[in-house]
């Protein structure tokens, strides 16, 4: 919320308007006074990175009474306030859209009283107001995130992993988790639970045997501990409450298993905020304050979303009728149609949890997979393996995991995967496999060789820049060799983010994550300094992907990156608006630069620069943040996605298998069976390697054309650079109804 605050209030200042932050919510509203305080720049400096709400949140009882709206009417109108941005739950939102309803009639009620004049209530006869999400429940309807639940995420699975490492005693150990529903599934998903209950699909009769059975299942192919999670009102198809007690004492008196339950509360509302969430918060803050500005007395009251990775504007009422709806067939046990209208993204997750949990293996199909790992390593990429291989496993393929990418695919370095040898991997960072930048060029015959003697029918490289111009390079040789005419799929893992054909590449989140936890350190110790600046170099080759997100995420005064060229002028400009903003209350500056930004104007260089040019005024310091970008554990957004792009790419595959089965052998040779499974805005598609040769910049290693880019406008306006406006580009209206969510992909 305290990026939403920032981006709001810098935005609104940014485009000429007053700014006013009230606190205590509604209740400050009502009581006014010193709660209704007028905000400048500095207001929400060094608030980014602070959990919860730095102006404060209340529930508030006398807002929901008339008398209480016009008492906060009349504050408003005070201080000459006709716009409200307000970031809340349905509740919240349905309130802001209750008091704007009434606006007219409350001004002519406080002219009737005598507390306002006729003159005055006639300057303010519109109120607009836009909304901003903030809720960890993620289920407000028409808006695949809100702000809040991937940070409520994070804290999850930061517990699951420590207690994870509790199981390495030597008796055997159960753990069930309780969370809300959106935070149950997709934690779930994350940590490869043994089972999930959660309101909207409650588990058929008989599921107490069924549950028992999974269990011991999990610990016949290796598991040393099982996890169940349970989201908040568990119910089974009766309607009737399923307890975290009740599910730990089955699991007692049924298998004898040592079982701990822990309810993690309101630990998930706590703690630092994730990458993403800032981000978002900053995208919708600042497109919340155009929305204002845009509006006119016949505008409908909006909440600012997200769709895509784009913001989007969404009429208010539709978004909170249709959330009201999913609890009305919740209510009526309409549980099919209550996961639909939960959208797409809901939906899919539900779909892929049950796949890898509950289906069992088909008959041998007689197709080999190999899987390999290729580029530097990322996190996300063990998930993704685990998914594959037992996806691969369901349909019936013999799996082969090969060390060290194409070299060891050359080399025979290959061992065959079961089902109990990727159990924990979901949580693993970097690769378990092992991966290498080694290209397929110069070992071609070996590799073929090698393809021949292990018969293997298709290919699953999960990897960067290397995997996708490997897979290119053994497409095109397939002129040369038969044997190279099978089924391929590149699964973009890196934490550069420059794979063609996709949006988001396994990795990337995790390493803004770790680059933004880095830097944050990196502010904080100047805590006790005057007027410092730091020059952060971030990862990424000659992608700035890394270097922008992050630069977002930690409010940099400015991120440096080869996709926007800067001269020396830039570099000074630069510096003097650091200068400037250090001459007032600001005691802390952060400059990022992407490693091959410049040839000349080199990390070490512009921090000379600094020092120079700030003599006086400020000191510099400079900081590489090196393979910390590439380690840690991988985060909940790596984790899900790597986990559902293993099972989809491995679905294609068995499709291209069976289309190109021809006479006791595969023989695809077709451009549309070499493909990157790619990720744009919320629609998986498959994109021939070959397609993508021409949108490919193969000097510097990444897209010609990146979306990313329309992120860089936000960085500079929120660090008050005069930029031009018409860089940015603003959301577009979609209506939120039963088709628009029974259409939405929402991967």
């Amino acid at each position: 919320m305290n990026a939403a605050v920032r981006a709001v209030t810098r935005m609104g200042i940014y485009v000429g308007a007053k700014v006013y932050l009230i606190n205590e919510g509604y209740q400050g509203l009502v009581d006014g006074g010193e709660n209704i305080k007028l905000a400048h720049w500095h207001s929400v400096t060094n608030i980014i990175q602070l959990g919860g709400t730095v102006i404060g949140s209340a529930r508030c009882k006398s807002f929901t009474t008339r008398e209480g709206r016009l008492a906060a009417a009349f504050n408003l109108v005070k201080k000459g306030i006709t716009n409200l941005c307000v970031c809340g739950g349905d509740g919240s939102l349905t309130g802001a859209n209750i008091f704007r309803s009434e606006w007219k009639g409350l001004l002519e009620e406080l002219v009737q009283k005598g507390r306002i004049t006729d003159d005055l209530a006639k300057q303010h006869t519109h109120l607009n107001i836009v909304g901003l999400v903030g809720s960890i429940d993620n289920d407000f309807c028409g808006t695949d995130m809100t702000i809040g639940a991937d940070s409520a995420l994070h804290r999850i699975m930061e517990i699951i992993d420590a207690i994870m490492t509790t199981a390495q005693r030597s008796d055997a150990e159960q753990g069930l988790w309780s969370s809300c529903r959106y935070l149950a599934l997709v934690s779930a998903l994350a940590s490869g639970a043994d089972w999930l209950f959660i309101p909207e699909a409650p588990p058929k009769q008989g599921w107490e045997d069924r549950m028992c059975a999974r269990l011991e299942s999990s610990r016949t192919t290796g598991s040393r501990l099982n996890i169940v999670i349970m989201a908040e009102g568990a119910i089974d198809m009766n309607g009737e409450s399923i307890s975290s007690t009740y599910v730990k004492d089955l699991v007692v008196k049924r298998l004898g298993y040592d079982t701990r339950v822990t309810v993690l509360g309101h630990v998930q509302r706590g703690g630092t905020p994730s990458a993403f969430d800032r981000i978002l918060s900053c995208k919708l803050g600042v497109e919340a304050v155009i929305a204002l500005m845009e509006a006119t007395p016949d505008t409908p009251a909006c909440v600012i979303g997200l769709s895509g990775n784009h913001a989007v504007r969404l009429p208010l009422m539709e978004c909170v009728e249709m959330t009201k709806l999913v609890q009305t067939t919740m209510d009526e046990k309409k549980f099919d149609e209550t996961i639909k209208l939960r959208g797409g993204s809901f939906e899919n997750n539900w779909n892929i949890y049950k796949l890898l949990a509950f289906q069992k293996p088909n008959k041998n199909s007689n197709f080999t997979l190999a899987i390999l790992n290729v580029g530097a390593p990322a996190a996300g990429m063990n998930a993704a393996v685990r998914s594959a291989v037992r996806q691969a496993i369901v349909h019936g393929h013999k799996v082969y995991a090969v060390h060290d990418g194409f070299l060891g695919l050359a080399n025979g370095a290959l061992f065959e995967m079961k089902w109990g040898m990727v159990a924990g991997w979901t949580g693993q960072g970097s690769s378990l496999l092992g991966t290498k930048r080694t290209l397929p060029g110069k070992n071609m015959e070996k590799i073929v060789e090698t393809i021949t003697k292990y018969n293997i029918s298709a290919l699953l490289v999960i990897g960067g820049f290397e995997g996708y111009n490997g897979v290119l390079q053994l497409f095109e040789a397939r002129s040369h060799y038969d044997e190279l005419c099978i089924p391929m799929c590149v699964i973009p893992a890196t934490i550069s983010n420059n794979v063609p054909g996709t949006d988001f590449s396994i990795g990337a989140d995790t390493a803004v994550n770790s680059a933004m936890e880095g830097c944050d350190k990196i502010k904080q110790s100047a805590s006790g300094t005057k007027r410092r600046v730091f020059v952060v170099e971030t990862m990424g080759g000659y992608c700035g992907y890394l270097a922008t997100c992050t630069g977002i995420a930690v409010g940099a005064d400015a991120a440096y990156i080869y996709e926007e060229p800067f001269n020396i002028h830039d570099l000074k400009t630069n510096v003097e608006h650091l200068a400037e903003k250090m001459k007032k209350d600001i005691q802390r500056g952060l400059v990022l630069r992407n490693e091959n930004c410049h040839e000349n104007y080199t990390t070490d260089f512009i921090h000379r620069l600094y020092s120079a040019e700030g003599k006086g005024i400020f000191d510099s310091r400079v900081n590489v943040l090196g393979h910390l970008q590439q380690g840690g554990a991988p985060s909940p957004f790596d984790r899900n996605f790597g986990t559902k792009m293993g099972v989809r790419a491995i679905q294609w595959l068995s499709e291209k298998l069976t289309e190109n089965y021809r006479q006791g052998r595969v023989f695809a040779n077709s451009a549309d069976t070499a493909c990157v499974l790619g990720l744009k805005r919320k629609v998986v598609s498959f994109t021939p390697v070959s397609e993508l040769k021409d949108a490919t910049d193969f000097e510097h290693r990444m897209p010609k054309v990146q979306w990313w880019m329309n992120l860089r406008p936000l960085l500079k306006m929120l660090a008050k650079y005069q930029t031009s406006f018409c860089e940015y580009v603003p959301g577009e209206i979609e209506h939120v109804t039963r088709r628009s969510i029974s259409i939405d992909s929402g991967f």
